[in-house]
């Protein structure tokens, strides 16, 4: 059976009990970076006791790969394995490897289910503080300016339609402040704010105008919440 198992976003106490047992009895972890798989198995012994199968085999499974592990993976569903889906954090297939995967097994009627557990886009719109009644998750934003310009300007199309549309999206450090200036531009009033490195040690929440916010260094992983 396949697993689709969530994973702390950041602070590895927050597993729960029930993603570290399905991990712990799986027979291939398929993990987007095998790293972060290996902290995983860590903390779950170090937090219930638990101690992987000693046959696990940890399977490296990327957004380059997935094509080619997929099918792979299918077989070895047929033949009765159990098989965990984790990303590098938070839930599989936000923004991460495994829709692909997760296709192929409906198409063929294989049984799977998933391991809820945090995502770093609903903890960052409970921080930002802005409506959470009306959300969209958008993913990355376009690399290219011009994409961010039309994304911007299909935002206040939207607006017009369904007031107090919270937007949510991940950013690069390194596009950050470019992405801040054209919010400048076009939508000078908006508020943001940037949540950094969630849950970790050095956890930052920042709230401003893009103005504001798009001379600032930014260091770790971002999380972006707009209020047009």
């Amino acid at each position: 059976m396949l697993y689709i198992v969530a994973t702390p976003i950041g602070n590895l106490e927050d597993i729960s009990l029930r993603q570290a047992k399905t991990i712990a009895d799986s027979d291939i972890l398929l993990s987007e970076d095998t790293r972060s798989a290996q902290k995983i198995i860590i903390a779950i012994k170090e937090k219930f006791g638990l101690i992987t199968k000693k046959n696990l085999h940890i399977q490296s499974f990327y957004k380059e790969n997935e094509f080619q592990i997929t099918y792979k993976i299918l077989k070895e569903l047929g033949a009765g394995k159990d098989i965990v889906l984790i990303s590098e954090s938070g839930l599989p297939l936000i923004s991460d490897p495994g829709g692909f995967l997760v296709k192929e097994v409906i198409k063929r009627n294989i049984q799977f289910t998933v391991i809820p557990g945090p995502t770093a886009l609903t903890t960052a719109l409970v921080h930002s503080g802005f409506n959470s009644k009306n959300f969209m998750f958008i993913g990355f934003l376009p690399k290219k300016n011009t994409g961010i310009r039309k994304l911007i300007n299909n935002f206040k199309d939207i607006n017009k339609i369904r007031k107090d549309l919270t937007i949510i999206f991940y950013e690069s450090i390194h596009r950050i402040n470019n992405t801040l200036k054209i919010f400048d531009e076009l939508i000078p009033d908006s508020n943001i704010c940037i949540c950094r490195e969630m849950t970790k040690k050095f956890e930052e929440i920042i709230r401003g105008k893009p103005k504001d916010l798009m001379n600032r260094k930014y260091k770790g992983e971002i999380t972006v919440v707009l209020s047009c």
